[in-house]
């Protein structure tokens, strides 16, 4: 696999150019986009030296990998422009939300390998989450190879039933918004409490960046950690006291359960 493309150069397609570049999985002479806003394509060919695609046909004949990075209501428009050029040898990759692989295929109307993937927005940085379905068509090989693109980003897992798609929206794809939420909570109490404004801020993200990264790198599961901090009689057993009174485990279990249903429910709508 020679050359990757990006159907729309937006802030997701970005972040995976910037990833595979800096981890060497590819050159910036093997990764093309083509975008609509000529200033958008100025900058990325400028920032990481990508060659440009005069349009997405083109596009997608001299790449052997083609990232759909468009929004869900051009995806129809889209495929329709470039399924002459898609082969049985070449992976189309979508990551526009709520778009079951299904309709890419029928849109295509030939044999074709497709994966559709849910990422989320800590991509940005290279500390996303990603969540892959392939089709049946995608070798086991091609499978790794598209994982590895994804882990130049942060992680990934590659599942078997794309409807556990759904599940990943509703929790990686619609977390940073609910975690975003906690750190402003978080600092709006400690403004509260006296607190200026901008330090609120930095030490409330900072304490959940840190949280985080003891987690992932560490071997407790996140009950364990509270425990371990969790000293009896203390301030933190207090306030995570009025955290249950006021439902936040809960509330928090029915947000991922009500996006979770809502995918569902736009995915079905596309079908």
């Amino acid at each position: 696999m020679n050359k990757i493309g990006f159907i729309g150069a937006g802030n997701m397609a970005e972040a995976l150019i910037k990833g595979l570049i800096s981890s060497k999985l590819f050159k910036s002479e093997q990764i093309l986009i083509a975008d609509i806003v000529k200033k958008r394509v100025d900058y990325i060919k400028s920032t990481y030296k990508v060659s440009i695609a005069s349009d997405n046909k083109q596009l997608s004949k001299e790449s052997d990998i083609i990232v759909l990075s468009v929004k869900p209501n051009h995806i129809s428009k889209v495929v329709s422009e470039i399924k002459a050029a898609i082969t049985s040898k070449k992976i189309l990759i979508s990551i526009a939300a709520g778009i079951p692989s299904t309709l890419i295929s029928k849109l295509i109307k030939k044999k074709s390998k497709i994966v559709r993937v849910m990422p989320n927005t800590p991509a940005l940085v290279l500390a996303g989450a990603s969540v892959l379905y392939c089709n049946e068509n995608v070798t086991a090989q091609e499978k790794e190879r598209v994982k590895e693109i994804f882990e130049s980003v942060g992680i990934a897992y590659i599942v078997e039933d794309e409807a556990l798609l759904d599940p990943a929206t509703g929790l990686s794809g619609s977390g940073p918004a609910y975690v975003s939420i906690f750190i402003e909570a978080l600092a709006d109490g400690g403004v509260k409490m006296g607190l200026p404004r901008d330090m609120a801020h930095k030490l409330a993200a900072q304490t959940v960046y840190g949280t985080a990264k003891m987690i992932i790198e560490g071997d407790d599961h996140p009950a364990q950690f509270k425990d371990k901090v969790s000293s009896p009689g203390g301030t933190t057993i207090e306030g995570i006291h009025h955290l249950e009174k006021g439902g936040f485990r809960s509330s928090t279990i029915s947000a991922v359960e009500a996006a979770t249903r809502r995918s569902k429910e736009l995915s079905k709508g596309d079908k």
